[in-house]
């Protein structure tokens, strides 16, 4: 049996932010619609290094997509100079089951986590929306970057991370990319002087603590949380969530593993009923998305299989039109 296997390299030149954006808002529609079978993520925990691995499976029905993904999150990994997360996608057949690629799966993990918040921050943030701030200065901050810059003019840019230096690293390396990431970018002293400006807030931690104040929001900002993805890792204050109108990526997930959700349900400062809907109802036109230009609005993104493997299933295609990868027989 021949499989194909697909670079990061691969990945990253094959699919542009946009095209990412428009596959994963297909994907959340699917899902949305019942047109997509997605177990829960299996957790496994690796106690010794402080890490875990998931494994996360979809079907899209309608887009004739099948995959599963395997990501690993071992935090210890940056004091060894490593990837926080490494991943791979495997893609299948939905004809015959046969297994037909692998693709690296660390860049497309961030390509669609950034993918989501676009979409999001499209049919959410306001319209005329011009200063972002982000919290985290990893892999999955830049492509939330590039995602809101390209579904927004975005002219001001302040960076948060508890490592300094990191986000000085975060900010030079982003101001070189060029349009649509604007030069104005800025590490931010403390996590209020990030959002006191802010009209789109992205939050891409680890952290088990709000990372910002509430009482510093500007009206009428956009949130998009996609760190926390357990039910005890927290970015976003409790005061924000009941405040805000709150679309999830998926509910079954969210109300799983969605810390941000799930401890001030546990308070009592919220119903299951606070929650707007899902992405993908917002997207299929379904519910309506920002109704004022005053309202909060937070997405919250635990990261589901249904992007993975559409972003996967785009990226195959583009490898037989264009000749990348390499075909092995195992």
């Amino acid at each position: 049996m021949k499989i194909k296997m697909i670079s990061q390299k691969e990945v990253a030149q094959s699919v542009k932010m946009a095209e990412a954006i428009e596959a994963v808002k297909k994907s959340y529609i699917q899902l949305s619609e019942g047109k997509a079978e997605v177990p829960l993520r299996s957790h496994i925990k690796v106690k010794k290094q402080n890490g875990v691995s998931l494994f996360m499976p979809a079907y899209l029905s309608e887009s004739g997509a099948m995959g599963v993904k395997i990501v690993t999150v071992f935090p210890n990994n940056q004091k060894k100079g490593l990837p926080l997360i490494y991943a791979i996608v495997l893609v299948l057949d939905t004809e015959t089951g046969r297994p037909l690629a692998v693709v690296e799966g660390t860049y497309l993990t961030s390509l669609r986590t950034g993918a989501a918040s676009g979409v999001a921050t499209d049919l959410l943030s306001r319209k005329d929306v011009q200063i972002a701030a982000i919290f985290g200065a990893g892999a999955q901050s830049r492509t939330q970057l590039e995602a809101i810059c390209t579904v927004r003019s975005i002219e001001k840019v302040w960076i948060y991370d508890i490592k300094r230096e990191r986000a000085k690293i975060f900010v030079d390396e982003m101001k070189a990319r060029g349009n649509p990431i604007p030069r104005d970018i800025f590490v931010a002293d403390s996590p209020s002087q990030a959002v006191c400006e802010a009209d789109i807030i992205c939050a891409a931690t680890t952290s088990f603590k709000p990372v910002f104040d509430d009482a510093d929001l500007k009206p009428g900002v956009h949130i998009n949380g996609i760190g926390s993805y357990t039910p005890d890792m927290v970015e976003i204050p409790s005061q924000t969530v009941v405040r805000s109108k709150v679309v999830v990526d998926s509910f079954e997930a969210s109300f799983a593993e969605a810390g941000d959700l799930i401890v001030p349900l546990e308070k009592g400062l919220i119903s299951r009923e606070h929650i707007h809907g899902e992405i993908g109802e917002v997207a299929a036109g379904k519910i309506p998305g920002r109704e004022s230009d005053e309202e909060l609005t937070f997405f919250k993104s635990v990261g589901i299989a249904v992007q993975d493997v559409a972003v996967a299933e785009l990226i195959l295609r583009r490898s037989e039109d264009s000749g990348f990868g390499f075909e092995v027989d195992i």
